[in-house]
């Protein structure tokens, strides 16, 4: 009696069972799948993945010529043609294609030496001798009145202080590296103090403020319009407006209502150049190294922002900025495990825009954004050489491409990117 009063239950676990089998066998199945699907992919790639790789991408080679004869200047002595090449850039805006101030590079590449040996030293361990910057600070006494050589040095002095501060929250960093970081700053802030009125109309003097604002007794109070007027003064260089937006999170002197409010206010100022796109800029990397920037968002506005970006700006610089940015930096399958619904999702539709990307901006592969992008925002002061970036760049952006494109990879589609844009066709 009591097996047949359990009979309808013994029934339902047979169902139960008979059902599981099937589902357990797809399930096994879909997971073979899912670990053969990388092998095929890599074994198709070579064959079905047709992209060209610009090895000398023009906005990359331009940076980099622009920034060694800056280097190659100072190593030289020649300050005095330094000098007029940085003044001559900056009163006429001289800007790559994709809007990096020509002379930002100059001084850059003029103050490298000096900077990356400090870096190095306190990367391994030891304090850094001080005759670069001593050595900087006599050029200075022998122009005292060149702005373009005062900008250099006290550059050099902020990015000192940085290599002893670090990107860490201020209750985490020695007090004797915080004290070194603001006597440098306090020293860049005396260099500059002479140039109050020029920095008015200079592009180049109006950053080196914006980068003095960090170290003010009450930073909060000054970033947003110190950025805003260097934005102004070049809209077309994007990267005040990213700074801006790391700038403005809670780990350094703003709040997410704060950068919601900024970002649009450049959006706006700036929609003769890029559209919505002044939104996009302000939040890019905010949103790379803080979650929390994802609740202030308004993903939409975002969105919109990334495709006036690639219809005004239509360089294969930007799109594989922007590429590498929705198909690495925001992919779901990068999005930390314990990070929130509101966070996934975000990323979730930002990374949605990595196929209108690919099918609609994309012609060529720049490799090193890629790379930058898989390595993440702490990139450190030791880098792989450049061949090991431009193959780690490549070999991602491939991956990215083709996990995307899997399914018409397997299926034999040959994907060709080209000028006119991708196409797929039937293999063979």
């Amino acid at each position: 009696m009591a097996l047949l009063s359990n009979l309808p239950e013994l029934a339902a676990q047979a169902r139960d069972n008979l059902v599981r089998i099937p589902r357990a066998k797809r399930a096994a199945q879909a997971a073979s799948e899912e670990r053969s699907a990388p092998r095929q992919l890599a074994s198709r790639i070579q064959e079905q993945l047709l992209i060209p790789t610009a090895s000398e991408p023009p906005e990359e080679s331009t940076r980099v010529r622009v920034q060694d004869k800056g280097q190659f200047l100072a190593r030289q002595e020649r300050w005095e043609e330094l000098s007029r090449l940085i003044r001559a850039a900056d009163n006429r805006k001289a800007a790559t294609h994709c809007g990096m101030p020509h002379a930002d590079l100059l001084s850059l590449g003029a103050r490298t030496d000096v900077v990356l040996a400090t870096e190095h030293a306190i990367a391994d361990g030891f304090t850094p001798g001080l005759q670069g910057i001593e050595a900087l600070e006599d050029v200075l006494a022998e122009f005292p009145d060149d702005y373009a050589i005062a900008e250099i040095v006290a550059q050099s002095h902020m990015d000192i202080g940085w290599s002893w501060r670090g990107s860490n929250w201020s209750h985490e960093i020695p007090e004797r590296n915080l004290a070194l970081f603001h006597a440098h700053f306090e020293r860049a802030s005396d260099i500059l103090g002479c140039f109050s009125r020029t920095a008015l109309a200079s592009p180049l003097l109006a950053a080196a403020q914006c980068a003095l604002v960090v170290a003010k007794p009450k930073p909060a109070m000054h970033i947003a319009d110190a950025y805003e007027r260097l934005i102004d003064l070049n809209p077309v260089n994007t990267a005040p407006m990213r700074s801006l937006g790391n700038f403005l999170l809670p780990r350094w002197f703003g709040t997410y209502d704060a950068l919601e409010l900024e970002a649009r206010r450049t959006a706006a100022r700036c929609s003769s150049v890029w559209g919505n796109g002044g939104y996009t800029w302000v939040f890019l990397d905010a949103l790379r190294v803080d979650q929390g920037a994802s609740r202030a968002l308004d993903v939409d506005f975002f969105v919109d922002g990334l495709r006036d970006i690639l219809y005004l700006q239509p360089d294969q610089h930007i799109a594989n900025l922007l590429a590498a940015y929705t198909g690495i930096t925001m992919s779901p399958a990068r999005t930390p495990v314990e990070a929130p619904d509101v966070v996934r999702d975000v990323r979730r539709e930002i990374h949605s825009m990595f196929d209108h990307i690919l099918r609609e901006n994309l012609r060529e592969l720049h490799p090193l954004l890629w790379a930058e992008a898989d390595l993440g925002p702490d990139l450190g002061t030791y880098l792989p050489p450049r061949g090991a970036l431009l193959r780690k760049g490549r070999d991602t952006a491939l991956n990215a491409i083709a996990i995307h494109f899997k399914s018409d990879i397997i299926s034999g589609k040959i994907l060709d990117f080209s000028k006119d844009g991708l196409t797929l066709s039937p293999q063979g």
